[in-house]
Formats: structure tokens, C-alpha cells, sequence
């Protein structure tokens, strides 16, 4: 079944842009319109979201997101015959600040959100850091679609970290310099050991384990906001916020990527997956919420 799926993925895969962006608004159609995959979900959590906006809005939003998740599609499975050439001609971001961390000696963590198109975003850091560049990711129920997603991931020398057995794989990394990357915006299996956050108009439970492994062995955290700028390009910006983080209070590090996603998908909406069940978990007073700092780390 692998094989079978890694060809079909390859032959589309070499075909050009504008032919793959066809093939993209076709599934629009057939997501969006035919099966209607997970639209109930998507305008409830766009109105939870956006409760000023009218119904109208909200389509129109909820439209821009599934043309941007089908266009995920497509660009990922691109990936598997991408050239480094074109990948740095369709996605940009200065990498001076992690250069400065290597360059101290220091390790460090990039907290991120699920905004497209974050696969771009994880082979095009890989390629431009002397970092070895793990990548936190939850293995797939399914075995080949598993393996394709890791041999798209490892394609430029990524190296996968299973999150559900992070403190097992990061044993080997104890005394080395790296960089990882977290996609800090999951929903947390077990909420009551979680931070909880207003987080787009709701109590929202967050890990605490990012936050946790930058103070344990004081990582500096840098936050990462990535844009779509047109269909098939995009620019991510860095942003060093915390360089001690042991010297930070709990639940500092965690709010503040809060009110830094928050803020950054109020301003490109279109580009956040909206059709994930993200507060699947209600607040109970189980945990308690860290007090508000609308601040952001200078």
C-alpha cells in the first residue's frame, strides 16, 4: 500500500504548479461543496472566533480557508520532487537570529502554529541552518500514510521526534546543540495538566511541555508567524521571545505564544486550520489559568 500511494503521490507530484493549483480548485469543490468535509465544525469555530461578523463573513472566510487547505494539499505532496531552488524562491524568511543562536553555542526552540504552509516552513529552515533540525510530530494511526508523511518530512535531512514518545527520543539529545520545532497549538489529550488561556474567545487548554523543556534546559524560544503572501509563496517571520526562559515565571512562554497566535490570526485568518476540533475540551476550573499578560516578550 505504500508503494502504491508514493506513486500515485509522485506522479502527481511532477507535474507544474498551475496544473497542480487546477487540480486544487477541483478538490475546493469536492471538499468544500460535494462532501462538505468538517464545514459545521469550521463556522463554529470561525463564529466562537468572530463573533462581530455576520454570517455572510463567515462564509466568505470559511471559502479562503478550504481554497487554502486544498492548496496544502497539493503543495505538500509537491515536496516529494521540490528542488531547494524553488522551495527558497516560494518561501522566505531571515534566519539571522538562529544563525546568532548557533553561533553562541545555544540550542533552541521554534514555536509555531498550524498556519499554511508549515511543511514549506520545516524543509525550507532545515536547509538554511547548521542546526541539526528535529521536527515533533504524532505518528499516524495509519502505517503507509505514516511512512509517506515521514519520507516527505525527512527529505532534506529532518529529523522526526514522535510525540508520544518525546522523552525518550530527546535522551540522545541531552548534551548537543539543536533546534526543533513544535507546533504549539495542539489539542492536548489530558486537559488537566494543562495551561488554560482565553485563546480566541474561549478558555483553551494548552501543553505545557514546550514551555517546561525550554526552562528545564534554558533553550531560548522563538516564536515563528507565517503569511501567505500569494498562492504558492510565502514569508515567515522569527521573533526571539524569550532568551532565558528559566528566569521566566510558569506559564510566561505559553501565554505569551498565545496572545502572539491570537494576534497573528486575527490578522490572516484564511491561513489557520480552522477544522480541527480545537475545544473539544470545556473549562471546568480542573486547572487553573495563569493571570493575563497582554504584553508580548520585546
Amino acid at each position: 500500500m505504500y508503494y502504491l500511494l508514493l506513486a500515485f503521490c509522485y506522479s502527481l507530484s511532477i507535474l507544474p504548479f498551475p496544473v497542480l493549483y487546477f487540480i486544487s480548485d477541483l478538490l475546493y469543490v469536492l471538499v468544500y461543496h460535494v462532501i462538505g468535509y468538517r464545514k459545521k465544525v469550521v463556522m463554529a469555530n470561525l463564529r466562537q472566533a468572530f463573533p462581530e461578523k455576520t454570517d455572510k463573513e463567515l462564509t466568505v472566510l470559511a471559502r479562503k480557508y478550504y481554497r487554502n487547505l486544498t492548496d496544502m494539499m497539493v503543495e505538500t505532496i509537491k515536496l516529494l520532487t521540490m528542488s531547494k531552488r524553488s522551495l527558497k524562491k516560494r518561501f522566505q524568511c531571515d534566519l539571522t537570529v538562529l544563525h546568532q543562536l548557533y553561533a553562541e553555542g545555544k540550542s533552541c526552540q521554534l514555536h509555531l502554529g498550524h498556519n499554511f504552509n508549515w511543511e514549506w516552513a520545516n524543509l525550507f529552515c532545515m536547509q538554511g541552518v547548521a542546526f541539526p533540525f528535529l521536527v515533533v510530530y504524532m505518528p499516524l494511526t495509519s502505517k503507509p500514510a505514516d511512512r509517506l508523511f515521514r519520507h516527505f518530512r525527512e527529505k532534506f535531512g529532518s529529523i522526526l521526534i514522535p510525540a508520544n514518545d518525546m522523552g525518550n527520543s530527546m535522551r540522545a539529545w541531552a548534551n548537543k546543540q539543536y533546534l526543533i520545532a513544535l507546533v504549539a497549538d495542539q489539542n492536548p489529550g489530558n486537559p488537566r495538566s494543562c495551561f488554560w488561556y482565553p485563546f480566541l474567545n474561549k478558555m483553551t487548554p494548552f501543553y505545557k511541555g514546550p514551555e517546561m523543556g525550554a526552562k528545564r534546559s534554558n533553550i531560548p524560544v522563538v516564536f515563528v508567524d507565517i503569511r501567505k503572501t500569494k498562492r504558492g509563496y510565502y514569508h515567515a517571520s522569527l521573533q526571539l521571545a524569550f532568551e532565558n526562559p528559566r528566569q521566566e515565571p510558569d506559564g510566561k512562554i505559553t501565554e505569551a505564544f498565545v496572545r502572539f497566535l491570537e494576534k497573528n490570526i486575527h490578522e490572516q485568518p484564511e491561513v489557520w486550520v480552522w477544522s480541527h476540533r480545537r475545544w473539544k475540551h470545556q473549562y471546568k476550573g480542573a486547572a487553573a489559568p495563569v493571570p493575563k499578560s497582554n504584553d508580548l516578550p520585546a
